[in-house]
């Protein structure tokens, strides 16, 4: 294995905290037929199992933690299927977090380019740009003279080609329900702010009172690339917007923000809006759509927010509306956060396995809940000349949506 010093070192670091959570795995090895970079690679090193060793060995000072074994770690997508299925309930994620913030960022971090995801004024001026340059038609072209694994190609080729919207607004609406506060991120603010405006007229059709709260990054980017002290400082961001809001519950129409939101606010209710809609779907009546549509469920919407039953039972309110959730495996389309941009062939070869199964679905249009999922997906559509609109499921719903009488 080739030797490289890490910008921090664990080597004199006490087992604490990792040590505890390893303690935690028997080894049965169920975790692996759900891990997605083990379906890819066949090695241990890739695999939930392997990598809680690696992160044992490395806490208590037992392993060099050269370059090799940090790949290991970083080729991890965070996704927790091995958390749903382990019987010891090893709490995975937050070893991943833990080991990565005592190893530090990774050298390979497009910290750049991450940087400028994580300021939606910035990067809202700037797509207004390229909208002013008709970038998106010939993002390609220029994507396609850029080296094969560079973070900027692909970011380039996942560059929406439509113009953002307008930022969320909420309307005054006084409800007597308990005030909800709407978080609205950092991309998402940008590529999924239709989604959130439409998660705003569900909510309040249904008799809630939404408030939006600024946009900012809320860390998760920070967090799992092991960047701790840059991702305390997106918590104390949020906790302070929240203490302003006045509000009694926090959501995101983005799966991906509702750990690290949760972990940031612990003891307060943080939901993606698809549970409180579902339970009043019967306040909710939607116009009839005559289309095939294939789901897909994201992996933070299946193990953290744990809402796709609710998003199923919502969409099938839609009359005449075929909804088919994609077929599992595959686990994970690859876009995970930054790991699309830091292994960028990797990701490509878990979305092609992700859009093989939808094409056997032959969907009219596709469906994803997540931004950086859905980015990701499109991509591969357009790549692939597959034709297939993709938009959030809440988007589809608020356009179905019949006026209130």
């Amino acid at each position: 294995m080739m030797s490289m010093p890490l910008e921090k070192s664990p080597l004199h670091a006490p087992a604490g905290r990792i040590a505890e959570l390893a303690d935690q795995c028997v080894q049965c090895g169920l975790c692996l037929p759900v891990c997605p970079t083990y379906a890819l690679d066949r090695n241990e090193a890739e695999s939930p199992r392997g990598r809680i060793a690696i992160a044992s060995a490395l806490a208590r000072g037992l392993a060099e933690p050269d370059a090799g074994l940090r790949e290991h770690l970083d080729h991890c997508l965070g996704c927790l299927n091995c958390e749903k299925v382990c019987p010891a309930n090893v709490q995975y994620g937050e070893l991943l977090i833990e080991t990565r913030a005592l190893l530090g960022p990774a050298p390979r971090r497009p910290r750049l380019l991450l940087g400028l995801a994580k300021r939606p004024a910035l990067l809202r001026a700037l797509r207004r740009l390229g909208g002013w340059l008709a970038l998106p038609r010939w993002k390609n072209r220029l994507a396609r003279r850029l080296p094969q694994h560079s973070p900027w190609r692909t970011a380039l080729l996942d560059l929406p080609t439509g113009t953002p919207v307008a930022p969320v607004r909420a309307s005054g609406n006084k409800s007597e329900q308990p005030r909800l506060a709407l978080f609205p991120g950092c991309v998402a603010s940008i590529d999924d702010a239709e989604a959130q405006q439409a998660a705003v007229t569900l909510l309040q059709a249904a008799g809630f009172h939404v408030s939006v709260l600024p946009a900012f990054c809320c860390g998760a980017m920070d967090l799992h690339g092991g960047a701790a002290a840059t991702a305390e400082q997106a918590a104390q961001q949020v906790r302070r917007a929240w203490a302003a809001s006045g509000a009694s519950q926090l959501l995101s129409v983005t799966p991906g923000c509702l750990g690290t939101l949760r972990r940031a606010l612990p003891g307060v209710s943080v939901f993606d809006p698809v549970e409180l809609l579902a339970a009043r779907a019967g306040s909710l009546r939607f116009r009839p759509l005559a289309q095939r549509v294939a789901l897909h469920l994201p992996c933070t919407q299946i193990n953290v927010a744990r809402t796709d039953a609710a998003l199923l039972q919502l969409l099938r309110r839609v009359p005449e509306l075929e909804v088919l959730p994609l077929p599992r495996p595959p686990y994970c389309c690859g876009a995970a956060g930054s790991h699309l941009l830091e292994f960028p062939a990797r990701a490509g070869q878990l979305r092609d396995a992700t859009l093989r199964q939808a094409a056997t679905l032959e969907p009219q249009q596709l469906l994803s809940s997540n931004i950086g999922c859905r980015l990701h997906l499109a991509a591969g559509i357009d790549q692939q000349g597959l034709h297939w609109p993709s938009q959030h499921p809440l988007a589809l719903l608020a356009r179905q949506l019949e006026p209130s009488p």
